[in-house]
């Protein structure tokens, strides 16, 4: 956003970039000039009216002149200051796209992670704005939608995790009014969903990784990725563990990824646990906060295992495989593993190829098989 005095000669050479730009103008306050990706440019204005700000479009500057958007800027100006609605002549208010993103963000900012809320805005800004900013969010349909959806084909990832951001956007838009219940215009729209890759531990790789870790004996980073494939938890949760965290037998996570949460500990993970010193308030120190290197310390560990394909986050999937196999329920492994949605649970779970072909083989005498 830039604030200088706008004139016809600066109007006739803006050019567009990748996102919309605004131009705010110093002589008449709260007027001013969008010009979005397409090349499309608007005057608008906004001001204040009964504790909320009020936008509205004067036009387009290739049909109207600034000669002629001025007047009719003080007009909706002071309508909206005057907070009469019969002010604005045949064009009603329209409440832009952005706006209610700022909206949106501005409620979700409490309940959202800083991590999460830093990867929206990304994607707010390098895939949805560009297409919609600009746009009247009551205008905003299905087929727009779609089409938008349809040109990020070549980055189906960020196409997948665009697509709920747009839709907290467009369900903010129905809660203030500016869209009917129920016309959220991402509904129904099929994702990519491309099929990750499937990297599980298998029996043997799990005792491989265990004989190396023996070699690290001591070392504070072993300890907490013998953590993690004992409790199935997050890195985040277990390098930000603190002392106080650890009592009766139990990790009391005051702020996991989906809020408060228990995670129960075998004999083994209480083992580990037992075995650190307590000489700070975290459970894994660093020079100044939580130790920090994991990633690193992993990348030499695996290699070391002869697992240069696994990721950290693999043990996770790894404890969900295998409590799976001991005979443990989806419902009971998404407890253990702090998930909200039993359907994220299945996304965690895989069988060694012997467990399927036990299966296979204990089903078909019931089906009348041969067995």
């Amino acid at each position: 956003m830039a604030n200088r005095r706008i004139t016809q000669r600066l109007i006739d050479v803006l050019k567009p970039g990748k996102s919309v730009r605004e131009i705010r103008d110093t002589e008449l306050r709260g007027f001013g000039i969008r010009i979005l990706p397409s090349g499309r440019k608007r005057y608008f204005v906004h001001a204040q009216s009964g504790g909320q700000r009020r936008w509205t479009t004067i036009g387009d500057a290739d049909k109207m002149s600034l000669a002629e958007a001025r007047p009719l800027a003080r007009a909706r100006l002071a309508a909206i200051v005057n907070d009469n609605p019969s002010g604005f002549g045949d064009a009603s208010p329209e409440t832009l796209f952005e706006d209610i993103a700022d909206a949106a963000f501005r409620r979700h900012s409490r309940t959202w992670k800083p991590g999460t809320l830093k990867v929206n805005r990304q994607y707010l800004k390098n895939q949805i704005l560009p297409r919609f900013g600009g746009q009247p969010i009551g205008a905003i349909t299905s087929g727009d939608v779609r089409q938008w959806f349809a040109s990020l084909r070549s980055t189906p990832s960020a196409a997948d995790r665009s697509m709920p951001v747009l839709s907290v956007i467009m369900r903010e838009a129905e809660t203030l009014g500016h869209r009917p219940e129920g016309s959220n215009p991402c509904v129904n729209i099929r994702r990519y969903r491309r099929r990750g890759r499937e990297r599980f531990l298998s029996r043997e790789e799990t005792r491989r990784l265990g004989r190396t870790l023996a070699m690290h004996e001591g070392e504070t980073l072993a300890a907490a990725v013998r953590l993690l494939l004992l409790t199935g938890a997050r890195k985040s949760e277990i390098m930000t563990l603190q002392w106080q965290d650890y009592r009766d037998g139990h990790l009391f996570l005051r702020d996991s990824k989906t809020g408060p949460r228990t995670v129960w500990l075998s004999a083994a993970a209480r083992s580990v646990l037992d075995g650190l010193p307590r000489q700070d308030v975290w459970v894994f120190p660093g020079r100044s906060g939580p130790a920090q290197g994991l990633d690193s310390f992993w990348q030499a560990l695996r290699k070391e295992a002869d697992l240069r394909d696994v990721r950290l986050h693999d043990l996770r999937h790894g404890y969900a495989s295998m409590a799976l196999q001991a005979g443990e329920t989806v419902l009971t492994i998404g407890r253990l593993l702090g998930h909200s949605r039993p359907e994220t649970t299945l996304k965690y779970i895989h069988l060694e190829d012997e467990s399927v072909r036990e299966a296979v083989n204990a089903v078909a005498p019931v089906l009348g098989g041969d067995g």
